[in-house]
This record gives structure tokens, C-alpha cells and sequence, in this order.
């Protein structure tokens, strides 16, 4: 059997549908998985031994660049790519527009949410079959369901994203008491207080602990550079791909965020994660996982750095 996984972005939706590749594998030993995902997203699948091929797309980038003549060749060289093979089955997990039309090029029984249960309704349209899963449930779940539906196996299977993190050369940051504070979110409202990070840090190296600071954009490495600069013995990280964060948060005792998909990651890789919740609402969408996860705060009621710390300790013990 062979089967092709549509989940294109974001990171965080991205790391939701690890689980789907675990379960397949579960219950179809020798199956073929291949995954359509957008190319700046594409190292997460990688880090999971079970998919197969993967299949970058650059719609986000394409948008951008419409009028050059090289964006059409990129986009007939990845339709050429997409009908190369013949699949079993081809499943869409995003149920948006733009990730059914990814599916409309592929060759299999083409399978994804019915109208009804799509974040888009007309995605529908370009499905072989569909699926009624409900909406009130996280996205990881729903994503399962949907496979267990579309696949007709259990959907009561044990929760494993199945991933594990590289080696990592991390020299520049020693011991093993590391806590990976993840500052940075894709929306400024959806922030914590950079005080709060400092008092954050400061207690934590209080109770023998090293914060560590990952960043990406200019902005963002000043930012975790005033919270190290008052919060001494907090580390900033060098500039580190994906699979190095990953490594990173792999090594740490604890993980806290905001609404990121660095903390799904977190979670998915069974590291003791804490997300702040400042703007959005975490019931459908929050860190998910089998092992010690919390989600904290919610749309205009923010965490305090004492909520935090109480459940940091939590994780801790």
C-alpha cells in the first residue's frame, strides 16, 4: 500500500499530524507514506523514521512571485512530481482549498473532510470520499479520526508522534538542568510580557536551572538578548535550524512558550512542555501530548510568572 499525506503548513498543524504517520504504520506494517508539505516546513516529517518521501511545496513563496517566469517552472516541475506516482490513497488532513488542490494532482482514491467538517466547505469537491469528524475535538485527534476513518482502522490507538531528535553539536552550551524558553511567536499579540520572561529567567536560574534561548529574526534575538542581559546565566542560542532545535529541546528538563509551534514540537518530542496563552484559546489547538503538558492562560487573560512557576515545578518534580 502506499499512501500520500497532505498537510502542507503551519509548523504547529504540521507536527499535529505526526501521529497519523505513527498510527498508519501501526496498522499497516510495510506500508509506503509519502508527505506533501511546504518546503520550509518539510524537515519536521523527516525527523519521523515511518515517512517515506517527501514532497516540498512553495505555495507560500509562489504567492510572492507570481510574475517570474522561474515560479511557473517551479510549480510545472512539482505537478510533474505529484503525478509521477500512483497511490493507494491520497489524504488530505488541512481540508483547505489550497491543500485539495494539491490532492486534485495526485493519482489515488482521494480522501479528506466533508464539507460540513472542512475548515473550507468547497474542499469538499475535490475528495473521492469524505468524512464527517467533529470539530469540537483538538486537531490532533481530528486528524486521527480522519485517517482511522478514512483507512477503517481503531481510533483508540496509543497517542506517538514518533519522532526523535538528531545529534546535535551543542558545545556552546553545557550541563543538563536546561529549560528552552520560547519567546517568539508568528503574531505580536500573541507575545508574553518581556518582563515577565525576565522574571521568568531569574527564577528559574534561582532554583540551579539554565534558560536557554533560542532565536530567529533580528528582532527576536534582541529580544532574548535583553532578557539574558538582566537574567545572568541565561544562555542565547546561536542561529539553529529546525532539526538543531529540535536536538536542543530534546536535551531540556522543561520547555515553556507562547502560542508557537516550537512548543508542539516540544511536546510531540515527550520534553515536559508549559504554553502561555495570551490571544488565542488552547482547547482545540493547544499543546497536546502523552506526557507532562499544560496549557496556560487564555484570549485576554494571560498567565503570571507565579502561575508559571508553580507549574513549572510541577513539571519538574
Amino acid at each position: 500500500m502506499r499512501i500520500l499525506l497532505v498537510k502542507t503548513s503551519s509548523l504547529g498543524d504540521v507536527i499535529h499530524n505526526l501521529p497519523v504517520v505513527s498510527d498508519l504504520r501501526r496498522c499497516f506494517p510495510g506500508v509506503q507514506i509519502d508527505w506533501c508539505v511546504e518546503e520550509v516546513f518539510a524537515d519536521i516529517p523527516r525527523l519521523h523514521p515511518g515517512v517515506d518521501q517527501i514532497i516540498p511545496v512553495a505555495i507560500r513563496r509562489w504567492r510572492r512571485t507570481l510574475g517570474r517566469l522561474a515560479t511557473w517552472r517551479e510549480l510545472a516541475g512539482f505537478r510533474r512530481r505529484l503525478g509521477e506516482s500512483d497511490y493507494d490513497a491520497v489524504l488530505d488532513t488541512q481540508g483547505l482549498l489550497k491543500s485539495a488542490l494539491i490532492v486534485s494532482q495526485a493519482h489515488g482514491r482521494r480522501c479528506g473532510y466533508a464539507a460540513e467538517a472542512a475548515r473550507e466547505p468547497l474542499a469538499a469537491r475535490f475528495y473521492d470520499a469524505t468524512f464527517v469528524i467533529p470539530r469540537n475535538v483538538h486537531a490532533v485527534q481530528r486528524n486521527r479520526w480522519l485517517a482511522a476513518a478514512a483507512f477503517d482502522y481503531p481510533v483508540d490507538l496509543p497517542l506517538d508522534y514518533g519522532i526523535a531528535a538528531p545529534p546535535i553539536d551543542s558545545g556552546w552550551c553545557a550541563g543538563d538542568r536546561l529549560v528552552v524558553l520560547l519567546t517568539a511567536t508568528s503574531r505580536d499579540d500573541k507575545l508574553w510580557n518581556e518582563g515577565h520572561w525576565c522574571d521568568l529567567a531569574r527564577a528559574l536560574l534561582d532554583r540551579g536551572l539554565t534558560p536557554v534561548l533560542p532565536a530567529g529574526s533580528p528582532v527576536e534575538r534582541q529580544r532574548v538578548e535583553r532578557i539574558a542581559a538582566v537574567a545572568t546565566g541565561a544562555v542565547v542560542a546561536p542561529p539553529l535550524s529546525l532539526p538543531q532545535i529540535a536536538a536542543l529541546t530534546a536535551r531540556a528538563r522543561l520547555a515553556i512558550g507562547v502560542d508557537t509551534g516550537l512548543a508542539h514540537l516540544a511536546a510531540a518530542l515527550s520534553v515536559p512542555t508549559i504554553a502561555l496563552y495570551v490571544a488565542t484559546e488552547p482547547a482545540l489547538t493547544g499543546v497536546y501530548g502523552s506526557g507532562f503538558v499544560r496549557n496556560l492562560g487564555r484570549t485576554g487573560a494571560p498567565p503570571s510568572v507565579a502561575e508559571v512557576m508553580t507549574v513549572a515545578e510541577q513539571a519538574l518534580r
